[in-house]
This record gives C-alpha cells, sequence and structure tokens, in this order.
C-alpha cells in the first residue's frame, strides 16, 4: 500500500554519479556587477561572485533584499517579468549570458529552477517529467522512460511511485510534490540546480528528507539554494553569500567558505546577522 507520507527511513535514493566537489576551486558561473532593475526601482546592484563547480552554495539574508532576483537572473527567468532590466555580466564556463544571441531554452535546460513550493502539474506523475522532455525535443519514447525513472530514483521516488506513474501528481503529499519537482528539473540532466527556499513550505520531516536530497546532488551538479534557515545553510553548504538592503537596494555583504564566514566573518553586519543581533 502506498502512502503520501515522507519519514526518514521511507525513500531510497539511487546511487548518483558523485564527484569530489570543491578539491579545487573552478567557476561554472561568473557573476560581475550584477544588477537588476524593475521598472525605475533598483532592487539589486553591484553583485560579483563566483559559483564554484560541484558544489553547493546557499545565499542568505532578509527577505526583500534580492537573493531570489539574483537567483532567477542566473537563469534568466527574470526576463518573464514585465519591466525587468538586468546590467552586469553573467559567464557559463565562460561564455556570456546576458545577451540576445543566447539561446535561453536551452540555457534553462543547463540551468535548472526549483521554486519555494511544490508547483507539480496537475497532471499525471509521468507526464510532470515527460513534458519537459518532449518540449525540449525528446523523441524517443524509451530514452523519456529511461530518464523519467532515472530522475524519480535519484530523488527516492521510484519505489514510491512506480506502480501509480499515472496517478495525479496533485494526490502525492507536499514533500514528495517537492521531490517530482526536484526530478522534473533532473529528467533534462542540468549542469546547475537553482533552489529558491525548497524546504520552507515542508514539515520538518520532509524538509530533512529534501536537504539531505540536496545534499547528496553536491558534487554531481552545482547548487545554489536561498535559504533563512540559517543552520540549514550551514549544514549543507561549501559557500554562502550573505545580502543585505542598503538604502532599499540589495548588495553583497559578504561570500566566502561557508565555515569561513560562519565561524569568523569579516563583515561586522555580517557577524550581527548570523548571531541574531540583526535580521
Amino acid at each position: 500500500m502506498n502512502t503520501p507520507l515522507d519519514s526518514a527511513t521511507s525513500y531510497t535514493v539511487s546511487e548518483l554519479r558523485q564527484q569530489a566537489a570543491c578539491c579545487v576551486p573552478q567557476a561554472h558561473l561568473a557573476i560581475h556587477n550584477l544588477s537588476v532593475r524593475y521598472g525605475h526601482k533598483t532592487v539589486l546592484s553591484g553583485v560579483s561572485l563566483a559559483i564554484q563547480r560541484g558544489c553547493i552554495t546557499a545565499l542568505i539574508g532578509p527577505s526583500g533584499c534580492g537573493k531570489t532576483s539574483f537567483l532567477s537572473s542566473l537563469n534568466r527567468l527574470v526576463d518573464m517579468v514585465p519591466g525587468c532590466a538586468v546590467s552586469g555580466s553573467i559567464l557559463l564556463d565562460g561564455e556570456e549570458i546576458l545577451t540576445p544571441k543566447t539561446d535561453v531554452l536551452m540555457l534553462r535546460r543547463r540551468i535548472g529552477m526549483i521554486f519555494q513550493r511544490p508547483n507539480p502539474f496537475p497532471l499525471s506523475i509521468r507526464r510532470n517529467l515527460d513534458m519537459p522532455l518532449q518540449e525540449h525535443g525528446f523523441k524517443d519514447k524509451a530514452d523519456r522512460e529511461r530518464r523519467i525513472e532515472q530522475a524519480l530514483r535519484d530523488v527516492g521516488l521510484w519505489q514510491e511511485v512506480s506502480d501509480r506513474l499515472d496517478a495525479p501528481a496533485l494526490g502525492l503529499s507536499g514533500g514528495q510534490q517537492q521531490r517530482l519537482c526536484i526530478a522534473r528539473a533532473l529528467v533534462l540532466e542540468p549542469e546547475i540546480l537553482l533552489m529558491d527556499e525548497p524546504c520552507s513550505a515542508l514539515d520538518p520531516i520532509s524538509s530533512g528528507v529534501v536537504e539531505d536530497l540536496i545534499l547528496r546532488l553536491g558534487g554531481r551538479y552545482t547548487v545554489v539554494i536561498v535559504t533563512h534557515n540559517l543552520a540549514q545553510a550551514r549544514r549543507i553548504a561549501n559557500y554562502t553569500a550573505f545580502f543585505w538592503t542598503q538604502n532599499h537596494v540589495g548588495q553583497l555583504i559578504e561570500f566566502g567558505a561557508c565555515e569561513q564566514l560562519f565561524e569568523a566573518p569579516v563583515d561586522a553586519l555580517t557577524a550581527a546577522y548570523i548571531n541574531g543581533i540583526r535580521g
């Protein structure tokens, strides 16, 4: 009998093709002087940092400081927001993506996105994964079925749903829905995963399952995650970027190795935030 409940022992993930994370820092994404504006309002200004290949980078800071705008710029989802303008430079493996020549569909295949709340399509479990494959031109049905099974195994859902792939995805629990959304990104075999508070809408047990999954994805994928949970950032991240609002504009205050930023922050504002004095 299938159950919609997540538990610490209710799922089995497949053996991920792990790589050694961050042994030799190598920029997968290089961001320089990035600014984001909505109409006449600048929400993010002058951000420069490097996202290292195979590492997990956490973005922390209070609400409204530009973390989600920064994240959505990395695969140009902000293009879908009327009146949004992005300036500066984002290099993906040395290639500029902020140009009209960029194939945005291919870019979003290389850089997947997982949102704050689980957002499966109101379709079957199978169709949730098959639809993006068809949209990206995968015509061979056997290949699509292989990719669907592998993605579900990677997120620990295969054993839970393999006998009901044609059941509605909305019938899954919240934690299962979020893992399905992660599988929907993985099915395209991206290089980078962007995650916007993927655990914030989940109960503690489901959140722990997803957090464990994120840890396992590091190394195989480059992961950039927005989180308000400082303990979570400290547990899972290799690097951490701290954002803050100054003069009503989001700015990057400090960026570095996670342990260094939490144990010996350089900026006094960073120290105040992680110690609960500001925020």
